[in-house]
């Protein structure tokens, strides 16, 4: 059974499920999990929805990517993406990043490592419906900052 589990799709995902997948080992003796969802407000406007597209194969490559990136800093043993697309709504379940180690300090690096890059560099679009009217979301200086830190 592989130790990388990466999924993109249009479906809710499990979270007690994916921790149980992550903390099968004996060896585990920590597990960060990270779930993204839905905000309600965004840039000061409400938002009733968000459609995320993607590119299949760009977007596993780039996931792949940055996973095997993350093994090779970190001590880990299992990691979980999974990446919604599809229309959305306020306080939907966006993204999971789970990733299981013997310690935590690997456990919560390497979990914010693979957050921090899935946000600027896997290709996602993101269009939001406002209560002024529809808008792509451009990327976050933010966003590319957080990036500097590895």
């Amino acid at each position: 059974m592989s130790d990388i589990h990466i999924s993109v799709q249009e479906k809710e995902f499990d979270q007690n499920a994916v921790y149980q997948w992550l903390s099968a080992q004996y060896s585990v003796g920590a597990v960060a999990i990270f779930v993204g969802k839905v905000r309600d407000l965004n840039l000061g406007d409400d938002i009733s929805s968000l459609y995320l597209e993607h590119y299949p194969a760009m977007t596993e490559k780039a996931l792949q990517e940055i996973v095997s990136e993350a093994k090779q800093r970190w001590d880990i043993q299992r990691v979980a993406v999974i990446h919604r697309v599809g229309l959305l709504h306020t306080g939907d379940e966006i993204v999971l990043v789970g990733v299981a180690s013997a310690h935590r300090g690997d456990a919560y690096q390497s979990n914010e490592f693979i957050m921090d890059y899935l946000k600027s560099k896997a290709p996602f679009w993101k269009k939001e419906q406002t209560n002024r009217g529809e808008r792509w979301i451009e990327a976050r200086d933010s966003d590319q900052i957080a990036l500097e830190k590895w």
